[in-house]
C-alpha cells in the first residue's frame, strides 16, 4: 500500500527514468530539421567528423544526440524505417550498459543500431550479440547497410565460421 502511495506521489522507477531520457529524446528531435537536408555524402561525412572530435576528448555521452540523430536519418534513407522516440529511449539504455525490455514488433533490432554506432565511434569496435545464426546474418546483412552507409565496417560470426574469416568477422 506504501509502495502504491510512493508511485503515484513520485512515479514508478520506469515513469521515472522515461522523465529523464525525454531532454535527450527532445535534443535528437530538434536535430532533426538540420540533419534531414544533408546530402548523402555529407550525412557519411557525420562519421569522420564524429571520430575526430571523439579522438580529440569529446565524450561518447556528448555525442549521444547527434549521432542518434545521423543513426535516425541513415535508418530512413539506407533501411526506409525511422526510429521513433521510445527507440531512442531504449538506444539510450542499451547505451548505458542496461537491458531495454521491449515486446515483440516494437523494434529491438532497429533500436540496436543506435549505440553500436555510437560505440563504434571510439575506434575500438563494437559487437552486437545474437545467439541465432539465421538472425545474426539476416541483421548483418540488412543492418549491415545502414552501418556501411555510415562508413563502418560489418561482420558476422556464426557457428560454421572457421580460419581467416572467423578472425575477421571477430576482429
Amino acid at each position: 500500500m506504501i509502495g502504491q502511495l510512493l508511485a503515484k506521489v513520485i512515479g514508478t522507477q520506469n515513469e521515472r527514468e522515461i522523465k529523464r531520457l525525454r531532454p535527450l529524446v527532445a535534443e535528437i528531435n530538434a536535430l532533426e530539421p538540420s540533419i534531414q537536408p544533408l546530402t548523402d555524402a555529407e550525412l557519411r561525412a557525420k562519421t569522420g567528423e564524429f571520430r575526430q572530435r571523439v579522438a580529440a576528448g569529446a565524450t561518447l555521452a556528448d555525442m549521444l544526440p547527434e549521432a542518434f540523430a545521423v543513426v535516425r536519418e541513415a535508418g530512413w534513407r539506407v533501411l526506409k524505417m525511422r526510429h521513433f522516440d521510445v527507440q531512442l529511449m531504449g538506444g539510450m539504455i542499451l547505451h548505458s550498459g542496461r537491458i531495454a525490455e521491449m515486446k515483440t514488433g516494437e523494434g529491438k533490432t532497429l533500436v540496436a543500431t543506435l549505440p553500436a554506432y555510437l560505440n563504434a565511434l571510439s575506434g575500438k569496435g563494437a559487437h552486437l550479440v545474437t545467439l541465432h545464426d539465421y538472425l545474426a546474418r539476416r541483421d548483418s546483412d540488412r543492418l549491415g547497410r545502414l552501418y556501411r552507409f555510415l562508413g563502418m565496417a560489418v561482420g558476422v560470426f556464426h557457428t560454421d565460421l572457421t580460419g581467416q574469416p572467423r578472425q575477421r568477422a571477430l576482429a
